[in-house]
């Protein structure tokens, strides 16, 4: 289960809050395009829905709170990209900065493992081949064992990554922060600590999102300490390394599409940001299933921190498609040189294959004329901007 991103411009990190520091010494450390673009209807079955071409235009992506400019989309090349782009890959982690492709993953344990960063050509081009340990934890630590869903973030001029980690119990895992050493994510991580909410309860999957000039905390955990389900909580940073408030609930597992498994499911949490819309896709029902699937939440009030400000789809947004792909979930999302947003996620050719059986699969998303996004539904080939003309 090891599984909110929001692509970044180098023009939306300039947050005036104070930079974290580290706790520890640093530890040195882990195919482009001619198809439609189909819609899904979020009143369809789950898993039997049939889509009509969309011909949306892609727009840039912006993360601030003012509307986007009124630009031109550049001509792009390109190819006809096959899925799954990369045979192997959990919770594929993308993420753009100053025109280069970083790769972050989880290499597992032992000193050929850690946390892991590659420099990619492009987002169809995953590859763990090149990748750097950029950080592995000292043995015997309760954070030395099952690094699960790295994410890789820039903020406020610093590289950050967020990874759950546990001593070999499931039941002590948490979430940890390190800080890059330089502008080069592919450079060793200084270990800054655990980052929680008062509670100290179980957390997975945590992410950043970034809106009005102010940081939140998002990620799975549970409520108690026993696993009998996962919820999706949101808290308020003070600073990159730091929750200064308390936890709020924004999504369990309620509806049937979510609940398929035990136990149940919300996790994977993943900010999409538009324009002047924010958004949260994440992933539902058990992860080892053929049922796994995106639902959405969309900020519809003013506080983040407020449950009520946030609407939840009733059905899931992306689904499995039978005979193409089955239990697709936990993405990232980021631009590719055109300014079009494609989403990176995870997926299996063979149904009953679980966790075993994934591989790395892009999608394209364009919005609704409202902003709302749309997924589509998983395509073995997909039209790739590969260059600008």
């Amino acid at each position: 289960m090891k599984k909110i991103l929001f692509i970044l411009t180098a023009t939306t990190l300039l947050l005036l809050f104070a930079a974290c520091g580290s706790s520890e010494t640093p530890v040195t450390t882990e195919a482009g395009a001619t198809s439609t673009i189909v819609t899904t209807s979020t009143t369809a079955p789950a898993t039997t829905a049939e889509t009509s071409a969309d011909t949306t235009v892609i727009t840039s992506m912006e993360t601030t709170t003012k509307a986007p400019e009124t630009t031109t989309k550049p001509e792009a090349i390109y190819e006809t990209v096959q899925n799954p782009i990369y045979p192997t890959g959990n919770d594929p982690w993308v993420v753009e900065h100053d025109g280069k492709y970083y790769y972050c993953f989880s290499g597992g344990d032992g000193k050929t493992g850690g946390v892991r960063v590659a420099e990619i050509p492009s987002i169809h081009q995953v590859s763990d081949k090149n990748a750097k340990q950029v950080y592995l934890a000292p043995s015997g630590t309760m954070y030395s064992k099952e690094y699960w869903a790295p994410e890789l973030h820039y903020i406020q001029g610093e590289w950050y990554i967020y990874v759950a980690a546990d001593d070999g119990n499931n039941h002590n895992h948490r979430m940890y922060v390190l800080k890059g050493t330089s502008q080069d994510p592919t450079d060793p991580f200084e270990f800054v600590g655990k980052i929680t909410d008062p509670t100290d309860k179980w957390a997975i999957d945590g992410t950043v999102l970034q809106w009005k000039d102010e940081l939140y905390f998002v990620w799975s955990g549970w409520e108690g300490d026993e696993n009998v389900a996962q919820n999706i909580y949101i808290a308020h940073m003070s600073d990159p390394c730091t929750i200064d408030s308390e936890r709020v609930l924004l999504s369990a597992p309620t509806y049937v599409w979510e609940r398929i498994g035990t136990p149940y499911v919300n996790e994977g949490p993943t900010a999409l940001v538009h324009g002047d819309d924010a958004f949260i896709v994440y992933s539902a029902s058990g992860s080892w299933t053929d049922n796994y699937c995106l639902g959405l939440l969309t900020l519809t009030g003013d506080d983040p921190l407020q449950e009520e400000s946030w609407t939840k789809t009733k059905t899931s947004v992306f689904r499995q498609y039978v005979k193409v792909a089955f239990g697709p979930g936990h993405c990232s999302f980021t631009t590719a040189v055109d300014g079009s947003i494609w989403m990176i996620y995870h997926a299996n050719l063979v149904a009953g294959t679980g966790w075993s059986g994934r591989s790395v699969w892009i999608a394209p998303i364009t919005f609704e004329e409202d902003g709302t996004p749309i997924f589509g539904k998983p395509q073995k080939e997909v039209r790739f901007p590969v260059a600008l003309k």
